[in-house]
């Protein structure tokens, strides 16, 4: 196969640099980067096609380590606004309760499809919605992203603690633990891709402390550990679950996971905002995960993720868009700025003498690439080094919003890029010229905006 070389990019987000730099871009073979091309040099391979990369900044691949695909067809619900994740979910569970396996399958895509137009090439989402007429939605979401070119980490999320026994969820959502362990090792056994270039890998995820039995956590943790994979749930997300989980298991949730045998280098948790310094000690003496979720946790009113204090004393940070109805859009390059911002926040809201020390727009390039690459332990994404996947995302900076920067990495967050020009997904282009390639996307909308409505139409 002929090589491609990705020629002369205009700038690049190098997050793990190598011996030489890269400013006269890549070369890739199949699935991978093979060379690093030093500035005005060429590529040492004689035989190669060229990409001319000279209007563009090219950035690795984007990642996404949480997310609800499902949530899309429920943005923006008018009863569900302006609420706190309590009541906002409790407002949206009874519409959820009716999803079907097409409109599964749809919320993936056009998900997918959004998080690809914004420069994401691998996709991690959580779906917990399991009910009588829908029992296999994993395997719905993995032909979905095979469909579109994504690579993807899905997780097999569960709720088995339903509103009679003191849990949120309405019964009838709810699976028995049994249901639930025997499901989550056939969708590892079917779907999960041991390769470090795999486009398809399972985790296991109940959902939350509030939606899942003690019992189910400790045994999920067992398979998770038999089977060699990873294990993600929602922690440390609101003082609404602080005081649940006191008032449930007579613990805070860190001592609740930790007694459920969570508390391990596997484990990786979506928002971790209310974390005490010495609970923040113990993730990092495990070298935990935690997956930061800006625009979602401003919205829902949750508080704000202490990226640095979680990153000094260990923990793995990376960067998620949430649920498509808690923030409301899945486009990670949007999220990169808002975890930016948000930082920049918290720190003069900590600290208003400091001068010196704000989080940069490296900082939060480096949460969507090498963070969440080391969340997920794939330690062959995130960077542009030869041997990694050849995931690559290009943008342009000709719109007015960009026009007189200095900086073209630092325009590129603070101007609010939104739409990627090119995307490489394990070699092949899946976006050129901002068009999503083998996906006829108004039709995709279309059936999507009727699979919403019809969401809706079912409950009133």
């Amino acid at each position: 196969m002929k090589q491609l070389w990705i020629k002369s990019p205009l700038a690049v987000f190098d997050p793990e640099p190598g011996p030489e730099d890269c400013g006269g871009g890549l070369v890739i073979q199949e699935n991978r980067i093979i060379e690093r091309v030093p500035a005005g040099q060429s590529p040492k391979i004689k035989n190669y096609d060229i990409f001319d990369a000279s209007d563009l900044i090219l950035l690795p691949g984007l990642i996404n380590t949480h997310h609800h695909f499902y949530q899309t067809l429920t943005r923006a619900y008018r009863h569900a606004l302006n609420k706190p994740l309590f009541s906002w979910l409790t407002n949206l569970y009874p519409l959820w309760a009716n999803l079907t396996p097409e409109m599964v399958r749809v919320s993936t895509q056009l998900a997918c499809a959004e998080l690809l137009l914004s420069g994401c090439t691998t996709a991690g989402d959580h779906h917990y919605i399991y009910s009588a007429t829908l029992s296999d939605a994993l395997d719905v979401q993995a032909e979905a992203c095979a469909d579109i070119g994504i690579r993807a980490v899905l997780t097999r999320g569960s709720m088995s603690l339903g509103q009679d026994d003191g849990g949120l969820p309405p019964n009838h959502i709810v699976q028995t633990d049994d249901e639930i362990l025997y499901d989550s090792e056939r969708v590892i056994s079917r779907w999960h891709d041991r390769d470090p270039l795999g486009m398809t890998q399972v985790a296991l995820a109940p959902c939350s402390p509030f939606s899942v039995t003690p019992q189910l956590m400790k045994d999920t943790a067992h398979l998770a550990d038999k089977e060699n994979v990873l294990l993600h749930t929602h922690l440390a997300e609101t003082q609404d679950e602080n005081e649940f989980c006191l008032s449930q298991f007579g613990a805070r949730p860190l001592d609740h996971i930790e007694s459920c045998g969570w508390l391990d280098e596997k484990s990786w948790f979506a928002h971790g905002i209310h974390f005490e310094t010495e609970e923040i000690r113990r993730l990092g003496e495990v070298s935990a995960g935690v997956t930061h979720c800006p625009s979602s946790n401003m919205l829902l009113a949750s508080g704000i993720c202490q990226v640095e204090a979680l990153q000094e004393a260990g923990v793995r940070v990376g960067l998620g868009v949430d649920g498509s109805a808690s923030n409301d859009h899945s486009n990670l390059i949007e999220e990169v700025r808002q975890a930016m911002l948000i930082q920049r926040l918290r720190i003069g809201l900590e600290d208003p003498s400091q001068d010196d020390h704000l989080f940069g727009h490296h900082q939060a390039l480096n949460l969507a690439t090498l963070g969440n690459a080391a969340v997920l332990y794939r330690d062959k994404l995130g960077k542009l080094l030869p041997g990694c996947a050849a995931d690559l995302a290009l943008f342009k900076v000709d719109e007015p919003r960009f026009s007189g920067v200095d900086d073209l990495l630092a325009g590129l967050v603070l101007g609010g890029a939104h739409n990627a020009h090119h995307v490489m997904v394990n070699g092949q282009w899946r976006v050129q010229e901002g068009v999503l390639l083998g996906t006829d996307l108004e039709q995709l909308m279309a059936e999507h905006g009727q699979l919403a409505n019809q969401l809706i139409a079912n409950l009133h």
